[in-house]
């Protein structure tokens, strides 16, 4: 039985990273309490889907949510339970970023209120909140810097074990591969500080420059050099091979996990479940054809839910062939890839014979391989994911 995920956005940070284009800005404590009031507030009269389903994975993305008070959290998920049907066993994740951890207890008057503190990290865990991801995107205390990131590579292990300490016994980690400067060796030093820790999952991420960030301004002005693409694929080659030694799954392109620790969240983007977004630039699908999202900008998006209007600013109902070019290029995300059986009975579409001679290409390619019924990406493919989507997209 079907069962929907829910993301929730908080758009707060300490520090802008030079990498990021995400729907973000810096914490204020006010702005922070008005925004989880228009969270509460869009969540209660939310009416997109008349008979929403039960939901088995809640995220709490962003930003950094955890800059918010354990109690502002706590309003967000009963504002969630009080509008939908949460399961006991449900896979509640919280994004964190690595921190100087602070022995204060939750509450005490001298402790910021964006401090992460032990107390806020018992607090976060007596809420139900199960999952903890954190980027700490490289061990290395110039990189970091040049990033933008506010924490020091000491920080990463002295985060995870306070969150081990707090109770949480299902951790991600963030790496990014490729960085400008960025070694092999330099690279294989952040897998095995890493593999160190033992975190039940590991996001293990190439650099993807965006147009109008920071770091792209900086490649272009010559002050970083410009990525390099046969590097990247030596760096993605190792961490397969790293991880997969030290008992990693390999179960989507970005993703490792320990054995029956998959993402339960991500999966459902990947797999074409329904997932319902809340916050600024969230976005939703109801596991079929329609898709929404909100407005991007946080300050507009409060505005209108205090008028008690809809946050949403675009709507996209998905032809025959868009949902089946959704369904081929998100489900190649996955290493296991996509079984042309279940897509055919599914719409009605002949994949191998639809995209024949494309799908010839990428097999003399060494991209793809067809193994029975199921067609997958190989480890080349992965590294040349944005190619062998293209073929999917938009037909």
């Amino acid at each position: 039985m079907a069962r929907a995920g829910i993301y929730v956005h908080v758009p707060f940070c300490r520090s802008r990273c030079s990498y990021c284009d995400f729907a973000t800005g810096m914490y204020e404590s006010g702005a922070a309490e008005i925004y989880v009031r228009a969270l509460a507030g869009e969540m209660r009269q939310w009416r997109e889907i008349e008979q929403p389903l039960s939901v088995d994975t809640i995220y709490l993305g962003g930003g950094t949510p955890s800059l918010l008070q354990s109690a502002q959290i706590a309003v967000i998920l009963e504002s969630l339970r009080n509008r939908f049907e949460i399961l006991d066993d449900a896979e509640i994740t919280i994004e964190i970023n690595p921190a100087s951890i602070t022995g204060n207890q939750a509450g005490l008057k001298s402790q910021p209120d964006d401090e992460l503190s032990r107390g806020k990290l018992n607090a976060f865990c007596a809420l139900g909140i199960n999952r903890a991801s954190f980027g700490a995107q490289t061990f290395d205390d110039r990189q970091l810097k040049q990033l933008g990131r506010t924490h020091t590579a000491t920080d990463i292990p002295s985060t995870f074990h306070e969150l081990r300490r707090a109770g949480f016994a299902n951790i991600n980690l963030d790496l990014i591969a490729g960085l400008p400067g960025q070694t092999l060796a330099s690279w294989k030093r952040n897998l095995d500080e890493a593999l160190k820790l033992r975190p039940e999952h590991l996001s293990l991420y190439l650099l993807d420059v965006h147009e109008g960030t920071p770091l792209a301004d900086q490649i272009k002005s010559g002050m970083r050099p410009e990525p390099d693409e046969d590097l990247a694929a030596e760096m993605y080659a190792a961490m397969i091979e790293v991880a997969g030694f030290a008992g990693y799954e390999h179960y989507e392109i970005s993703n490792f996990c320990l054995p029956g620790f998959e993402s339960r969240h991500n999966t459902k983007y990947w797999t074409g479940e329904p997932y319902y977004g809340f916050g600024n630039s969230a976005h939703s699908f109801d596991g079929a054809r329609r898709r929404w999202a909100n407005e991007r900008d946080a300050a507009k998006y409060v505005s209108v839910i205090e008028r008690s209007g809809s946050p949403i600013v675009e709507r996209t109902y998905l032809s025959e062939s868009g949902a089946q070019s959704e369904s081929l290029f998100l489900g190649l995300r996955l290493m296991r890839g996509i079984n042309l059986l279940d897509h055919r009975t599914r719409f009605g579409s002949d994949v191998a014979r639809a995209y024949r001679e494309d799908l010839n290409r990428l097999l003399d390619a060494g991209l793809i391989e067809i193994e029975g019924d199921w067609l997958r990406l190989t480890n080349r493919g992965a590294v040349l994911s944005n190619e062998v989507m293209s073929v999917f997209v938009g037909n």
